[in-house]
């Protein structure tokens, strides 16, 4: 008589089978066709990464004329450092470290381009009408330099230990130079910029071109603030509230004021500021570059 084989026998071939469609029911769900179809449209993303490269482009551009063609540049610190024939850069050297900073553009851009493509931007971002919302714009880089203000206080204070691995690696430059802006740790970026970047983006909802504007002018402030001339406008945006290249220099110096970067507002409420005047060592920084 024909034995018929038992349930436990044919079990491991029932869960082979079910595994095996599983499998291929899940390769067919996530495969690259399917998953492209379920990314938001990478137009925004490409035009953001896009401005804020042409803003980078736009600043060395200005730099370069300011500081090598323009005769009457301004060193913001009283200290040659920059312009001894010994210890001056190779300006071409510095702008391609610049723009290659793992620190910098790099973290940063796969910050943007993860954060869109996940789909993890409130919805307003991925949208196109209205054009550029300037009081949106104003109210993220307001928010921003706030968060970035306690994010960079916390940096120094929270302890020697978390200054050390974050933001000391930034510090050892006491005279900075412009592309001396983005060249810091891991660490500090995603502390004092990533994060306070996407607080900002789910606290302040704005379509794509004030996403772009606002990004073009946050990463173009914090890269002049770091210029070790004086720009043309300092003395205009001091009255204004705005960061300066001296205001940061000041950190950088003393490491214990002008915590803030965008604006100096934070600074002033918190009773952190100290101008530029007040140090001695930048009491000259009016010293014209011969």
């Amino acid at each position: 008589r024909r034995r018929h084989p038992s349930l436990l026998a044919l079990l491991p071939r029932v869960v082979a089978m079910s595994v095996s469609d599983n499998i291929t029911s899940h390769l067919f769900t996530t495969s690259p066709f399917r998953v492209m179809d379920k990314l938001p449209n990478p137009i925004g993303l490409l035009c953001g990464l896009a401005a804020v490269a042409l803003g980078q482009i736009l600043v060395v551009a200005y730099f370069h004329v300011y500081r090598n063609v323009y005769g009457n540049a301004r060193l913001v610190q009283n200290d040659d450092l920059h312009v001894n024939p010994k210890t001056r850069y190779a300006f071409a050297k510095e702008a391609i470290a610049h723009f290659a900073q793992l620190e910098g553009f790099v973290l940063l851009g796969s910050y943007l381009s993860v954060t869109w493509l996940a789909n993890w931007m409130p919805a307003s971002y991925y949208r196109w009408e209205g054009g550029v919302q300037w009081h949106l714009v104003v109210l993220q880089l307001l928010l921003q330099d706030m968060l970035q203000y306690f994010a960079h206080y916390a940096e120094h204070k929270v302890s020697a230990t978390f200054y050390r691995y974050s933001h000391k690696p930034h510090h050892r430059f006491t005279n900075p130079k412009l592309f001396d802006a983005f060249n810091g740790s891991l660490l500090d970026t995603l502390c004092m910029i990533l994060i306070p970047l996407y607080t900002t983006a789910n606290l302040v909802h704005c379509n794509v071109w004030s996403y772009m504007a606002f990004g073009t002018i946050y990463s173009s402030m914090l890269t002049l603030i770091h210029s070790e001339y004086v720009h043309p406008w300092d003395d205009l945006f001091r009255l204004l509230g705005v960061g300066t290249a001296a205001d940061h220099h000041v950190h950088h110096k003393q490491f214990v004021y002008n915590y803030g970067h965008i604006f100096t507002y934070w600074d002033r409420i918190f009773g952190t500021y100290r101008c530029p005047d007040d140090v001695r060592t930048f009491t000259k920084s009016t010293k014209k570059v011969q």
